[in-house]
């Protein structure tokens, strides 16, 4: 008797070094590959969109440097426990900050990684035919059937004819197969393609924008000319790649500034601005051509590529300071600010030619009222009865030499000017008023009040295409949210011969359709497609076969 062995068990040979495998450059690539995987999800797409938008809500919270730096200062001296923390995290410069540059940069990668597979994957599927029709349509979600007197070839041939009608993509035919397979929508897929690249050619375009991007602010009296330049502007913010050199030349003469509040209406509209619109002379470069045009709030000058906003107003009373031989000492127009809504204004008139030097502090009120608590006020933003409200100091103007902003008054090394009985000076002075100084210091006058803008002057590189990039969005989201991605498939089975044999006759008809994603006008799709194929093959002789 033969002996019998039991086959042996081969067990798996490893070896015991798992380096020789590369098993810890394999375990790397791995989490590479995940890691990649998960970022260029969609999912995690939209996560980093969310959370782009929630990291830009402490911009719009705290006040930002490269919008206005005093308003950040005051906010550190107003909160000194808690204001240099948020500074080191970068709630004050937040669109400049690291953690929002990386949310901004893993975002387009992430939209990078989705869109770029995905568009692979469409143009496939734009070059491959219609799969072909199953062998059981009626598992299809929606499906109908019916019976025709007509021969199978020529169904076949009338429902190639009603799908091409509708503009499906047809299978080529196959020899003996009585199958159509029909499939369209493509355009909601390319709708999503076009939608995700215009969001990454918004944020493209943005970012450009900041790079390459610039704008200052300045101050125009009426009939004041400026020359632009990097001295010209009172503040200038500078993309992070620009040159004050690339600053384009251009002179603007503000001719005319015409604002009207609101006078007769009552409550809240009283005092309301109405008009705001200048009348401007530019001439671009040094020898360009000189034109006249007018701008207002929602339409900005456009010149040498930048865009000029008028953005705010205020008045500037045109004073002249004289020695005590009336000799003048000091005669321009000065620019208060306006602090409310009735236009009641601040500023400093300083007058380094009188020995000591003179600076007068104090409000201008465009419509004088008296208060009995408060006093001297204005009761609404037009000139009525504009009048001049100053203390007076005399001193060293700039302790030092250090410079100072012309709109504050540092009077450290200063004294305020008295009356003989030692009371302060306080000076109210209307238009064509000249007031004599106490201690034979000399005279004020008030000749006039001129208006002046507040003019920002843009250059931005990527407000075009990414207002170009925002309507291809537009076209894309109503591709996605219009279009239905469809497949129809028709099935023909031969039926019983006539009496004498006369062709094929009772032929069955099955029209089905599968949608991607949720479809409510299928239904009504392959009912259609049904009853015209029927019709076009001489009308049905049997009853529909409805879903089961």
């Amino acid at each position: 008797m033969a002996e019998t062995r039991t086959p042996e068990r081969i067990e798996p040979s490893y070896p015991k070094d798992r380096t020789a495998l590369g098993g810890p450059r394999l375990g790397l690539v791995g989490w590479l590959r995940w890691i990649w995987r998960q970022l260029t999800s969609m999912r995690t797409a939209l996560a980093l969109l969310l959370l782009l938008a929630v990291a830009a809500i402490p911009g719009s919270i705290f006040p930002q440097r490269g919008v206005d730096p005093v308003r950040v200062r005051r906010y550190l001296e107003d909160n000194p426990d808690v204001g240099p923390w948020l500074d080191r995290i970068g709630m004050f410069d937040v669109y400049s900050s690291p953690w929002f540059a990386s949310i901004y940069l893993l975002l387009m990668i992430s939209l990078v990684g989705c869109i770029l597979p995905r568009s692979r994957q469409h143009l496939d599927a734009m070059r491959a035919e219609p799969p072909k029709a199953p062998s059981r349509l009626t598992r299809m979600p929606v499906h109908r059937t019916a019976v025709v007197d007509a021969d199978p070839a020529e169904v076949v041939a009338a429902a190639r004819a009603e799908l091409g009608r509708r503009r499906f993509r047809l299978r080529a035919e196959d020899d003996g197969e009585l199958v159509v397979s029909g499939e369209k929508g493509y355009l909601k897929e390319t709708g999503n393609l076009l939608f995700h690249l215009a969001i990454l050619g918004v944020i493209v375009s943005v970012a450009v924008g900041h790079l390459f991007g610039w704008r200052g602010e300045i101050i125009v009296k009426e009939g004041e000319t400026v020359t632009t330049g990097a001295s010209a502007f009172d503040t200038l913010h500078l993309g992070p790649l620009v040159d004050p050199d690339d600053i384009p030349v251009f002179s603007l003469r503000l001719n005319d500034l015409d604002v009207q509040f609101e006078a007769v209406a009552e409550g809240a509209q009283f005092g309301q601005p109405r008009v705001f619109e200048g009348v401007a002379t530019v001439q671009e470069g040094l020898d360009g051509a000189v034109r006249t045009v007018d701008f207002a709030v929602n339409d900005p000058l456009h010149v040498g590529g930048t865009s000029i906003f008028l953005l705010g107003n205020g008045y500037a009373p045109v004073v002249t300071v004289r020695d005590a031989e009336g000799e003048i000492l000091f005669s321009d127009a000065v620019t208060f600010l306006p602090q409310d809504n009735v236009y009641s204004s601040e500023g400093v008139i300083k007058v380094p030619g009188a020995d000591p030097s003179l600076g007068f502090v104090g409000g201008f009120l465009p419509t004088l009222t008296f208060d009995p608590e408060i006093g001297p006020t204005s009761s609404f933003p037009g000139l009525v009865d504009p009048a001049l409200v100053l203390a007076v100091f005399e001193g060293d103007l700039y302790p030092e030499g250090r410079p100072q902003s012309v709109f504050s008054l540092d009077t450290d090394s200063m004294e305020q000017v008295m009356q003989d009985d030692g009371t302060p000076v306080s000076l109210l002075i209307r238009p064509g008023d000249e007031l004599e100084l106490a201690g034979d210091r000399g005279s004020i006058e008030l000749e006039t009040v001129i208006r002046w803008g507040g003019l920002m002057v843009r250059h931005d590189p990527g407000r075009l295409p990414a207002l170009a990039f925002a309507g291809i969005a537009l076209l894309g989201l109503g591709l996605m949210l219009g279009v239905r991605r469809r497949r129809v498939f028709v099935r023909v089975a031969p039926g019983t011969a006539d009496a004498d044999g006369a062709g094929a006759r009772h032929t069955e008809v099955t029209v089905a359709g599968l949608p991607k994603g949720t479809d409510p006008g299928l239904e009504e799709l392959v009912e259609q497609v049904l009853a015209r194929t029927a019709a076009a093959c001489g009308g049905r002789t049997g009853t529909d076969k409805d879903d089961e």
